[in-house]
């Protein structure tokens, strides 16, 4: 495995409320602890170096908390959330127009973006009707699991 893809392991596991994951092959062991009350340490052995010895790493900041999040959003706007890892894209290909832009009215069921995650293109559909307020993600960037993308306002 690669730094990177240990690296999308690790906030992927964060973000999922699981409190441990140990993973075993031939060439590698990952073990990955989330403790709540003190600072998180992330410790991997690699077994094919002649003397394997942990490496700790601080842990990436903690995600925003949903009460962090509200008290940042309008309480009338509602968050369109990433339901995955990948790369965001407004577009089917890029030569079309966006899927909304902001302004846009939608109604639930509506295409709102693509995610790629290995190399599949999945549609991300809306579960809500109402107005555009604010695209938060940049087109063909990466995004993380349950990262707002959209501010929705379901009055307009």
């Amino acid at each position: 495995m690669k730094a990177k893809e240990i690296q999308e392991l690790i906030d992927y596991i964060s973000n999922s409320g699981l409190a441990e994951v140990k993973i075993k092959t031939g060439e590698f062991e990952l073990s990955i602890k989330k403790y709540a009350d003190s600072a998180p340490v992330k410790t991997v052995e690699v077994n094919s170096a002649p003397a394997p010895s942990p490496v700790a790493a601080p842990a990436p900041a903690p995600a925003a908390t949903p009460e962090t999040s509200t008290s940042e959003t309008p309480s009338n706007l509602v968050e369109i959330k990433s339901p995955m890892i990948g790369t965001f894209y407004q577009t089917p290909n890029p030569d079309a127009d966006p899927f909304v832009s902001e302004g846009s009215k939608i109604k639930a069921g509506d295409t709102v973006c693509i995610i790629e995650a290995m190399k599949l293109f999945n549609e991300i559909e809306s579960e809500i009707s109402g107005k555009i307020v604010k695209i938060l993600v940049a087109n063909a960037t990466p995004v993380e699991y349950d990262q707002p993308l959209f501010l929705v306002d379901p009055a307009g």
